[in-house]
């Protein structure tokens, strides 16, 4: 790989690739170059990128010629798909959809976690996990390295921005026709989301769990590298634009309490507590849309577990949970 790299981002007219551009520009990301692909019907538009006008270019298996860094947001067919035709040009992909993630060939990483395996790419893809894990592992991340993490109950609570520009505007189009008394249709989503709640993130499987809900298990354990780690999860989308909320019962190897746990925060990049709910201090969605650190707050010790602790954590899923995460791997390499 070059020593200042020629990137390009996959998916570049998309909500997380338009996040990836901003985030490369905000960090000073050194780059010789930044080539936009995209579809055939987003060819040609402009962009902005450090003052200067970009062209999109439209994807193609030959797209990957002289890039060394590829930010792959486009789906998971087109990472299956050209994924591997970039790798066999000799460029990194770092891929943001599930494809790649539980192959034991590719790691998947959250910087702040485990930069090391970033190091081991024989594939020469790196995965991005779910948002929602990376929001989780954020803040338990420092809880497991104090005092050794066994098992995890969380309920995440997901922005409609997780479901692409089409959640946002049918949340706006159903506030609006409940405000003024007129019938909607429901496309994005299998119940009404505008003043509602919904318990179904992704479709389910077998065992009841959807696969939204897997993710935090088969994720978790790879990233954390804990074999046995216990996951339980349900996943809610919530009529909510940007960042998605978690609340998670931990319960741990060693005994633990809140002053413990607050400490092992310190000094953590990437995560910051925001928690004295006795003044009304702890976070929400709005605290961390379009920022790069997630938030934990309500930390307690649980009443029903031994050596447990619940807490609640914020980030926005589009930022760290995608774009900023990728970023970020980039910058390992």
């Amino acid at each position: 790989m070059s020593e200042v790299p020629n990137v390009a981002i996959v998916g570049a007219t998309g909500a997380v690739g338009e996040e990836m551009r901003l985030c490369l520009e905000e960090r000073n990301f050194p780059l010789k170059s930044l080539t936009l692909l995209a579809s055939a019907r987003s060819a040609g538009k402009k962009m902005t990128f450090r003052g200067e006008e970009l062209t999109v270019k439209e994807l193609t298996h030959d797209s990957f010629e002289g890039i060394d860094i590829a930010l792959f947001s486009a789906g998971g067919g087109i990472s299956l798909s050209y994924g591997p035709s970039a790798a066999a040009a000799g460029c990194v992909v770092i891929d943001n959809s599930s494809a790649f993630r539980m192959d034991p060939e590719v790691p998947l990483v959250v910087p702040e976690i485990n930069p090391e395996a970033a190091r081991n790419a024989p594939k020469k893809i790196i995965a991005n996990p779910n948002c929602s894990t990376i929001i989780a592992l954020m803040g338990l991340a420092p809880l497991h390295d104090a005092f050794g993490l066994r098992s995890i109950i969380a309920s995440t609570y997901q922005a409609v921005s997780g479901s692409g520009a089409q959640g946002i505007i049918e949340l706006e189009e159903q506030v609006k026709a409940i405000a003024t008394d007129q019938p909607f249709e429901m496309k994005v989503y299998p119940r009404q989301i505008a003043f509602n709640v919904i318990p179904q993130v992704d479709a389910f499987t077998d065992n009841g769990y959807t696969k939204e809900e897997l993710k935090m298990l088969n994720e978790g354990r790879k990233i954390l590298g804990l074999e046995h780690l216990k996951v339980s999860c349900t996943c809610v989308r919530v009529p909510v634009y940007r960042s998605h909320s978690i609340s998670i019962t931990a319960q741990f190897e060693k005994p633990v309490d809140v002053a413990s746990a607050h400490a092992a925060y310190a000094d953590r990049a990437g995560v910051k507590l925001m928690d004295d709910p006795a003044n009304g201090v702890f976070p929400v969605p709005l605290d961390t849309t379009g920022k790069d650190d997630c938030l934990v707050g309500r930390v307690r010790k649980n009443l029903v577990f031994n050596n447990a602790l619940d807490l609640w954590m914020v980030g926005d899923q589009v930022r760290k949970g995608a774009a900023l995460n990728a970023v970020q791997i980039a910058e390992l390499l």
